[in-house]
Order: structure tokens, then C-alpha cells, then sequence
């Protein structure tokens, strides 16, 4: 990924996307470009160079502290998530993956639709990938860093492939490289046709370019070492004797909360789902699972969330014929750092209705408690609609911290948006409208047997059908936002305009009330 840094930046900033800025690290002698733009870069500064030199070429060039902790957090968040191509992914910093893919490609298509999967998945998340697949770590670091046109070889072509790549591709530290390029040997395969006694004698074991040629080509191994799995906070409970009563599971929930509330403090973690699991004595396994709607570590509260998801399952944690082991599972946690809901002011009560939340889900079902969410349409009777209260809130996140969940956005503000009525009905209701002219402003309407002389108009806001979803024949509608004499207001809209060809004159309708 050659532009990791800068593409990181770029999401965080609110920088124009043409600007020219280059990225900066504290050198010897001054800072020293970390990363570039692509305006930047046209204007001649290059990662490497000392900021001063730049600013020679382009006196306007911006410059910004680079970020190598969060470029090297970012890394390892790409890697767990490249765990869907591969289980063995390697970090390879500052700006590398490394994936064993042997036996996996067969499951996207082949390689060449691995590659293709790979590349539009990192393209979808704004990041630039080059990629190659070769028999060697080695040389599949060297073709995505140095190689041209084809990304994929087999174990034949390995040495011809890597022929034409500066020497630079074998890994090997910059002292070493300078020292084979001043003696002529610029490229891989200048280097492979010199005697190897001759190379080995004259470098250390360190910087041995024979020793990098060889796990390059696979004459010397170089295996990889995954990143460490981070497994979900859980504790465990084992048993002397298997237990019967059908109170053990309720006992093993007071003893292991306090254990896997300790864990989440430690990792800064909240948990949103929890597991108990009853191990039995015959092989078989029980499960108690509750969802949160916002991360918690609260003893009391999950304690709570699980004693009523083991009644209201009945036999869902039935002994049978014993339990001997017991486990508390976190399995879907996010980061939950201390805070306060308030300094001055009283607390805004969202905890409360979380709380309050999941109590019900556990009690009526997930379906029964349900929260409006936005839906991507722009026609009003289909940009809301209804959503399970716990198991969909962690689909809404806000921009810049993936973490963060947004869980209940209709409480957090207080203001409504004044272009659109707090209550829709249903379905429009069809009104008979008095204008002067087809086109012109509505001065009264009839709706349910009542009339209603308009005192005051605003609009009108035009909406456009969707074509993608519904039929050539809609009409476009003009929305009205009328009150009558009496103070009451109105949002009316006429569907269709005369002469568009979709039907007869427009229709009027009446869609939702103010206030």
C-alpha cells in the first residue's frame, strides 16, 4: 500500500483533495518527507527528501506531522480484516501485508480473481493496493514493490521474473544496496551470475545479498508469522462434580461476572453481546446469550440481562444430566473508555434508555422493541422506517472513529428539520386544491369534508420520482408548505405538472402536519 500515510491523512483532514501537502518526520538535519500527495508530487517533492529541498522547488508546499503510530494501528487493523483471503496474515511495516494464500485461491475463482477480489475490496475502502502472488515471500515482496505488468508467476519463472528488478528488491539495508550498485551490480540478475564465495566474502551475514537471493528464489525458508489473534474476554469456571440443580447456572453467572468485567476494564473494552455456556457432562453444550444497545461493562446490568434471558429461554440452560464446566463470553465487544455523562448539567439520560432498551428486548423479543432508522431514499414516505432496537445499532458509525457506534441518534439533538413535517401520514390523502393557475401557488384546499383558506405558502420543493425503483410513469411531485387561516400548517404536494405526458392533470395530496 505506497500511499498508506497519506490516504490515512487524507480520511482525518479536512484538506481539499488536490491540495499539495507532503507528510513529515523528524530527521538529523531537519524534517524529512514521509509522504506526498499526488499534487504535491507533481510539483517535485519526493518521500525521502529533506523538507527544505522541496520547499526550494514549491515555496507553497504544506507541510504536515506524519502519524507512524496510528499509520502502524491502521497496518494491523487491515490485517485482522484481511483474514477473509487468508489465515495466515503477516505485518510487514510500514506499508505491507503478507498472506499465505496456498489452497485458498481455488475459493474466489482462482488467482487472478483473488487478486481482483483483493483490489476492489481495498479500492471500495479509498486505500491503493499493488499486488503480486509468487512461490516466496521474498519475491512477492518484490514484485509488488518493484515490478511491472504481470503480479502473478509460478515456480519456474521465479528467477526471470526477478531478473530485470533493481537489487533494492531483495530486502537488503541501504549500505548493502549502494555498495552492489558501485560495483555494477544494479539488477537481480547481474547479481545471481556472480560466483557466491566471491558475495559472501565480501558482505556480512546481516547484509549477504546470496542469502537474500536464496529466499527470494526459495532456496532458503522464510516462513511467515501471523499477527496474534486477539480472542474475545471470557472466563472460565470448571467443576469438581457435575451440578444438577437447576440454580448452577445462575451461581456460575455471580461467579464469573466479576472476572470478565476485570477483563474488559483492562482491554478499555464494553461488551455488546454476552454467552453464557453450560458445558454437560455428556458432551453437550447450553447457551444464554443477550445483546446491549450500547457497550457496557455494568455488573449488575448484564447479570441482570442474562438472569432474564435464562427465564425466558426455559429449558435453554437445563443441566440435564450435569454441568462440569461453565464459560462467560464477551462475543462482540467495543472500546469503552472512562468518561462522565455530564460536568454541570444534569446527565442526558442516555445510559438510562439503553438500559431500559435492553431490558425490553430480553423480555418481549428483539422484533417487539424497534427503533427509526434512515433509509438511503430521498422520497419521504421511504427515507424511514423501523429497526430491531439492539441487534442493527452497530451498523451506524460515525466518521473518523470506527469504534464509535451511534446508538440513538433521536435523542442526541433536539432540533427538527424545519423543510419537513414531524408527523407523515401513513399513506397521502388525496385533497381538492383552488388555484390560479395550473402551475401557480395553492389559496384553498378541502380535506376530510373541512375547507381551509391559505393564509400563507412557501415552495415549492420539487422531488423526483425514482426511476431505479418505480415505473416510468411517475410523476414528479412539488411539496407546499401552507397554513390556513386558523394557524394550522400543511404539507401538501401536487403529484405530476400538466402536459408532462404521464397522465391526466395533476393530483393533489396532503402528506403531514406541522406542529
Amino acid at each position: 500500500m505506497p500511499r498508506l500515510a497519506i490516504e490515512r491523512w487524507a480520511k482525518d483532514s479536512d484538506a481539499a483533495p488536490d491540495a499539495a501537502v507532503v507528510l513529515t518526520v523528524e530527521g538529523t538535519h531537519g524534517p524529512i518527507i514521509h509522504a506526498v500527495t499526488a499534487a504535491a508530487a507533481e510539483r517535485g517533492a519526493r518521500p525521502g527528501a529533506r523538507l527544505t529541498d522541496a520547499r526550494a522547488l514549491d515555496p507553497l508546499l504544506v507541510a504536515a506531522a506524519a502519524d507512524p503510530e496510528s499509520d502502524t494501528a491502521l497496518l494491523k487493523r487491515l490485517a485482522r480484516w484481511a483474514g477473509r483471503w487468508s489465515p495466515l496474515v503477516e505485518t510487514d511495516p510500514p506499508d505491507a501485508l503478507r498472506l499465505d494464500v496456498s489452497g485458498v485461491a481455488h475459493l474466489f475463482g482462482g488467482e487472478r480473481g483473488l487478486i481482483a477480489d483483493i483490489e476492489a475490496r481495498f479500492a471500495a475502502a479509498g486505500l491503493t493496493a499493488r499486488l503480486a502472488i509468487a512461490p516466496t515471500a521474498g519475491a512477492a515482496w518484490a514484485l509488488s514493490h518493484y515490478g511491472v505488468g504481470e503480479a502473478i508467476i509460478c515456480g519456474k519463472d521465479t528467477g526471470s521474473k526477478l531478473a530485470p528488478l533493481t537489487v533494492a528488491a531483495l530486502r537488503l539495508p541501504s549500505e548493502a544496496t549502494r555498495t552492489l550498485e558501485r560495483l555494477g551490480l544494479k539488477t537481480i540478475g547481474a547479481l545471481a551470475g556472480i560466483e557466491r564465495r566471491a558475495l559472501a566474502r565480501r558482505f556480512r551475514n546481516a547484509d549477504n545479498p546470496v542469502d537474500a537471493l536464496d529466499r527470494a528464489l526459495g532456496r532458503k525458508a522464510e516462513p511467515l508469522t501471523a499477527i496474534a489473534a486477539a480472542l474475545p474476554p471470557r472466563a472460565a469456571l470448571r467443576l469438581e462434580e457435575p451440578a444438577t440443580h437447576p440454580e448452577a447456572a445462575s451461581q456460575a453467572l455471580e461467579r464469573l461476572m466479576p472476572a470478565l468485567v476485570r477483563q474488559l476494564q483492562q482491554r478499555h473494552l464494553g461488551a455488546r453481546r454476552l454467552s453464557l455456556t453450560g458445558y454437560r457432562v455428556d458432551g453437550g453444550t447450553a447457551v444464554a446469550s443477550v445483546a446491549t444497545a450500547i457497550p457496557s461493562r455494568e455488573p449488575r446490568h448484564l447479570r441482570r440481562l442474562l438472569a432474564e434471558a435464562m427465564k425466558r429461554g426455559g429449558g435453554a440452560l437445563d443441566p440435564q444430566f450435569g454441568f462440569d464446566a461453565f464459560a462467560l463470553t464477551a462475543d462482540w465487544c467495543e472500546t469503552l473508555g472512562a468518561g462522565q455523562d455530564s460536568l454541570v448539567e444534569e446527565a442526558s439520560g442516555e445510559h438510562d434508555i439503553a438500559r431500559l432498551v435492553d431490558r425490553l428486548t430480553v423480555k418481549l423479543g428483539p422484533c417487539a422493541v424497534q427503533r427509526p432508522q434512515a433509509r438511503e431514499s430521498h422520497l419521504p414516505e421511504r427515507a424511514s422506517g423501523w429497526a430491531a432496537a439492539v441487534s442493527s445499532l452497530g451498523r451506524a458509525k460515525r466518521r473518523g472513529d470506527p469504534e464509535r457506534v451511534d446508538c440513538f441518534p433521536w435523542i442526541e439533538s433536539g432540533v427538527a428539520m424545519t423543510s419537513r413535517p414531524q408527523r407523515l401520514l401513513d399513506r397521502p390523502e388525496a385533497i381538492d386544491v383552488i388555484y390560479a393557475t395550473p402551475e401557480g401557488m395553492p389559496r384553498r384546499f378541502v380535506w376530510r369534508r373541512a375547507v381551509h383558506d391559505i393564509a400563507r405558502v412557501e415552495g415549492p420543493e420539487r422531488i423526483a420520482p425514482e426511476w431505479w425503483r418505480q415505473p416510468g410513469s411517475a410523476r414528479l411531485r412539488d411539496y407546499y408548505r401552507v397554513e390556513d387561516t386558523a394557524g394550522r400548517r400543511y404539507w401538501i404536494y401536487r403529484d405530476g405538472l400538466v402536459g408532462d405526458g404521464r397522465g391526466g392533470l395533476p393530483g393533489w395530496f396532503i402528506h403531514g402536519l406541522f406542529g
